[in-house]
């Protein structure tokens, strides 16, 4: 009798912790990454206030339609230069190539840089840093437009999925510093794709 108790209370206890630990949603292995890292107060950028309420961040549905095989060009006479942020901070980045591909019918160009500090960092020496606005921007997505990893490829092709844009931290707390993005990446179409606003609570 002592053991059945015993057997009892270890399985009311273990229903009780799975309960009690919410899952992380999401379609895909990027969704549920990033609601981990946004559930997560030790790698959170939200505020205290909102980490408290979160449940998941808001994505578009996922569309292979806005994953494009672009066509890479390297730049490699470019030089750095000082991107803008929203603080007084101004990393050195370099234009490192431009990617052209086509979308709905229409042909776009986005450049795409490289992080002059970042790279000396063991694991991404070859990190590429795709920033682009878009028509959704202030209206479905951040106003501030959104940012794309990536990594240099191999020959002369990139494939950018932008069901994988997600929002600079500024877009969930004042406290971060980030880039803006270049004009020249603006892309005259709605990116149905990635990451949404984010709604305050």
């Amino acid at each position: 009798m002592k053991s059945f108790f015993a057997v009892f209370i270890i399985a009311f206890f273990f229903l009780g912790c799975t309960q009690d630990k919410q899952p992380i949603f999401g379609e895909t292995d990027f969704q549920r990454e990033m609601n981990a890292e946004f559930k997560d107060a030790t790698t959170s950028p939200l505020t205290k206030k909102d980490l408290k309420h979160f449940k998941a961040l808001e994505f578009f549905p996922v569309d292979s339609t806005f994953i494009v095989t672009a066509n890479f060009i390297r730049t490699p006479d470019e030089k750095p230069f000082k991107m803008k942020t929203t603080t007084d901070r101004l990393p050195v980045y370099v234009k490192y190539g431009e990617a052209t591909f086509t979308l709905r019918g229409e042909t776009f160009k986005l450049n795409i840089y490289q992080n002059q500090e970042l790279i000396t960092k063991e694991g991404y020496e070859d990190y590429l840093f795709l920033p682009f606005l878009d028509q959704t921007n202030g209206i479905e997505s951040y106003g501030g437009g959104r940012y794309i990893d990536a990594r240099i490829p191999q020959g002369n092709t990139i494939i950018i999925d932008f069901n994988k844009a997600y929002n600079p931290y500024c877009a969930y707390n004042d406290k971060y510093s980030c880039p803006i993005v270049p004009r020249v990446n603006y892309l005259p179409i709605k990116i149905e794709a990635g990451v949404k606003a984010f709604n305050e609570h």
